[in-house]
């Protein structure tokens, strides 16, 4: 079982930049898919980034974050970040850590959330 903490939400005014953390439990971390979500108020859970970093490494981004955000990860911590800069309004969400033993199409194991709110 892999647990999974986010960490680094808050309040930011537009424009401004926050990193968000994950931190695993699990030793093979390094061998999982590792993703960020966001869900806002009345919305569904949206993808925002992924990354495979074995056998190929593979990053993906929703449409709606390219150039701004960049999700990455440090073994040695059995953490995943996700840089997040220029920020809007509508990137306000509750975002989610997710892990995957085998590939983006099945997440395994999800965080807690943290809240993200940008202030226009």
């Amino acid at each position: 079982q892999v647990q999974l903490v986010e960490s680094g939400g808050g309040l930011v005014q537009a424009g401004g930049s926050l990193r968000l953390s994950c931190a695993a439990s699990e030793r093979t971390f390094s061998s999982y898919v590792m993703g960020w979500f966001r869900q806002a108020p009345g919305k569904e859970r949206e993808f925002v980034a992924g990354s495979r970093w074995s056998g190929g490494s593979r990053t993906y981004y929703a449409d709606s974050v390219k150039g701004r955000f960049t999700i990455s990860k440090d073994n040695a911590k059995n953490t995943v970040y996700l840089q997040m800069n220029s920020l809007k309004p509508e990137d306000t969400a509750v975002y989610y850590c997710a892990a995957a033993s085998a590939s983006m199409t099945n997440w395994d194991y999800w965080g807690q959330g943290t809240q993200v709110t940008v202030s226009s």
